[in-house]
């Protein structure tokens, strides 16, 4: 497996981590592959084949040994920004849940990332997801 495929394949680790890709998470995952570097410079055709792919080979390894093979293909710094895509992936729809949790202490591991630096990646997401209590002048006023 090549870098450019093991990136994608711990962003779909993370997005169908209890088994199930939701065609919400489908989306979140393409998203983020869409803004990065190489994947927004990539032909559609590509990026399809390149989903597939990963699809296939999750549906015949299964996502804990997908991890593992994508794992071996990332130098340390793109392990790290793997992890926090995977990270914000999980949190952008509300607050890490338990098995999410252990789920990004898995990768974690498998990655080789020290729990001090995961959780300090966790955190960032923790603030930028953070549920906003916000008001506005063209909210009605009482009178």
């Amino acid at each position: 497996m090549d870098s450019l495929t093991a990136f994608a394949a711990i962003g779909l680790t993370a997005v169908a981590w209890d088994g199930s890709l939701t065609p919400a998470g489908g989306r979140a995952f393409r998203h983020a592959l869409d803004y990065r570097e190489p994947y927004c410079n990539m032909r559609e055709q590509s990026m399809i084949d390149l989903i597939d792919c990963l699809l296939t080979r999750r549906r015949e390894i299964g996502n804990n040994a997908l991890m593992l093979e994508a794992a071996q293909a990332l130098s340390s710094s793109q392990s790290l920004t793997a992890y926090a895509m995977a990270s914000e992936l999980m949190r952008s729809d509300g607050p890490y849940e338990p098995e999410e949790r252990r789920h990004l202490d898995h990768l974690a591991l498998i990655l080789s990332i020290a729990k001090p630096e995961s959780d300090r990646i966790d955190s960032v997401f923790d603030v930028l997801h953070n549920q906003l209590k916000l008001w506005s002048e063209l909210q009605t006023q009482p009178a």
